[in-house]
This record gives structure tokens, sequence and C-alpha cells, in this order.
């Protein structure tokens, strides 16, 4: 039994000083490619088993042709795993090599495919996750496109909708000025009109900056959509009377909602608006607001004829008015962006749908 551990301990002995000095190898050479790399760790193995078997062959004091049968036996197996290691060292960095190839295409603005072949399964597992990458950097790629085509409509429209009334708003001062004006009452008021038109539209710019910013602040409290939904349609009912408008809101559930009261007005008011101008003289825009599964929804729903198809995905885009709404009571095509952004600010989510004659604005928040 002593024989047997003094056995062990000397092929411990010899195997522990070969694996350090691999250690002490594989930290100096660590920057240099991975087949060096497998390369020292088969070394380290085949070594440590050289040195443990020919220091328990040396401490038997084995007779020197059977030392050097036993030595010979192990330098060929040690020859054959070393040669065979670095062999499939290569095979995988061969693998991790036209994996490095392929993510470049990260840097080049294209989409990651991973390379051919039956990779390891770190290397796999590492391509899965490349690829996954390449797919989010796509998508936010698309969207970084269509937020810039957005400004760049968004520009020429405000351009647009601020140089005809800044036109109109010099003939007027100019004609007062040199007292061409046959009814000086009616141009000071035209000029507060536009005046104040324009004062909206800036409003809204900042409003939206702020949302786009993560600046916007809320301050929630506990409110009755019942009474939400109902200061709006009296505020909106001068709009609605002037454009001949019937306004329906009788199928209001008393839901409490925990939103920011003033910025909540501003969604509905905004969505009534919206609908009130699209809507024909004699047409109908009516409220809704229920419990369902999702939270609490609330729906404006317009005679508006309908949103195209391919439309109705951009409808809440910033700057977007549709083809046909380029003139100024068309608006900035803002007030449904700033819908959108306070909806979600508000852990919400605001949709759009044709319905027959019309559709739907809805936009679903939170139960209390």
């Amino acid at each position: 039994m002593k024989d047997v551990l003094l056995i062990a301990l000397f092929a411990f002995l010899g195997a522990a000083v070969a694996g350090l000095l691999g250690a002490g190898v594989l930290r100096l050479l660590r920057h240099r490619s991975l087949v060096v790399s497998l390369s020292v760790v088969a070394g380290v193995a085949v070594t440590a088993m050289l040195a443990g078997t020919l220091t328990v062959a040396w401490a038997m004091f084995l007779s020197s042709h059977d030392l050097y049968v036993v030595t010979t036996v192990v330098a060929m197996a040690a020859l054959v795993s070393l040669a065979t290691a670095v062999l499939l060292g290569r095979w995988v960095a061969a693998h991790s090599r036209e994996l490095t190839l392929a993510t470049r295409s990260f840097g080049d603005g294209g989409t990651f495919a991973a390379p051919a072949g039956q990779p390891t399964a770190e290397l796999a597992a590492l391509a899965r996750e490349l690829a996954a990458t390449s797919a989010k950097l796509d998508s936010s790629r698309e969207r970084e496109r269509a937020l810039e085509a957005s400004r760049r409509e968004l520009v020429a429209w405000i351009s647009h909708d601020l140089r005809t009334p800044l036109a109109g708003l010099r003939a007027m001062t100019e004609a007062l000025e040199d007292g061409m004006a046959a009814d000086s009452g009616r141009y000071l008021r035209q000029i507060r009109t536009e005046v104040e038109r324009m004062n909206g539209m800036v409003g809204d710019l900042f409003e939206l900056s702020r949302i786009q910013a993560g600046s916007l602040t809320l301050t929630p409290a506990r409110i009755s959509l019942y009474d939400l939904v109902g200061d709006a349609l009296a505020g909106v009912d001068p709009l609605a009377r002037e454009h001949g408008v019937r306004l329906i809101g009788d199928r209001i559930d008393e839901v409490p909602v925990e939103v920011d009261g003033k910025e909540m007005s501003r969604v509905l008011g905004n969505l009534l608006i919206n609908a009130i101008r699209r809507t024909p003289p004699d047409g109908t825009v009516a409220v809704a607001a229920h419990r369902s599964e999702c939270g609490v929804v609330l729906s404006v729903t317009d005679g508006c004829g309908g949103i195209p198809e391919e439309d109705l995905p951009r409808v809440f885009d910033t700057g977007w008015r549709g083809s046909h709404a380029r003139t100024p009571p068309a608006g900035a095509g803002l007030g449904l962006a700033i819908v959108r952004g306070i909806v979600e600010a508000h852990a919400g989510r605001a949709e759009v749908r044709n319905v027959r004659g019309g559709c739907c604005f809805s936009v679903t928040l939170p139960t209390a």
C-alpha cells in the first residue's frame, strides 16, 4: 500500500510541475492565435502525462531497457496527440476565422450571415447571438431611415405652412402701415388669428421635442374617464358646431384611470379636433370608452371615409398628413405624433383602423 501511495505521489508531482510550466507558457502566449492556445493546452496535458509516467518509471528503478521502452512508447503517444491537437485546433480556428469575416458585415452596414459548416457549440451559440444582433441593427437602421425621412418631410411642411401666413402677415402689416386697409379691424383680427395658429404650431413642436427627448414629465392622478371625456367634448363643441358635425359620447364607462389629466386632455383634444376636421358636414364623431383585458380602451370614430391601407402604418409618424393634407387647415402633422408620444409615456399604445364610413383611433391605457 505504501508503494502505491509513493507511486501516486511521484506521478502527481511530475504532472503538477508540467501543469504549472504549461500555465506559465499559456499566459505568455495568451495574445496569440487560437491554434497556439489549443496546442499549448494539449501539450500541457501530454507533457503532464509524460512527466508523471517517467517519474514513476524512474522511481521504480526500472532497467535501462525497460525505461527506454516506456519512454519510446510515451513519446510516440505524445507526438501523435500533439499532432492531432494541432490539426483539430486548426479546424476550430478556421471556423472562428470564418465567423470573424462574417462579422465584418456589421461595419459595412450589411446583414450577418452565419458561415456554413458544423462549428463547435460555443461558436454556434456566438453565431446565433450575432444573427440576433444583426436583426436588431437592421431594424434600428430602418427606424432611423424612416425617422430621418419623416424629419425631412416635417421641415418641408413646416416651412410651407409658415411661409404662407408670414407672407399674408407681411402684406397686411404693410397695408396698415401705408393706410391702404379699408377695414383695419378685420386686418387686425386676421393677424391675430394667424399669430395664434403659428403659436399653436410652435407649441406643438416644443411638446413633440420634449416627448422625443424623453423629458416629458407626467403627474399621474386618479381620474374618472367619464369626466375626462366630458371635459374634452365640451372643449371641442364650438368647433364641431362650426363644421356641422355631431358629437356622440354616450358610451362611456365610468372607469378610473391613473393618468396626467392635462396631457390626456391634450390627447383627446387632438383626436377629436382631427376627427372633426376630417368629417364632412352632417357627419358624426363618436367617443367610446370601456374596460378590456388589455386595460382601458378609449376610441374616437369619425366619418372621414377611411384611410388607404398603405398609409395606416404612417398615421402616427411625425409630420405625416396624407397626400391631400398640405394646406394649413390640416395642421402641421404633429397632433397624432404627440398623441402617440403621450400615450406611450403612460405605458399605453395608440392604434388606428378603418371602419365603415371612416376610421377609429383607439388609445389603450393601463387600468388604475
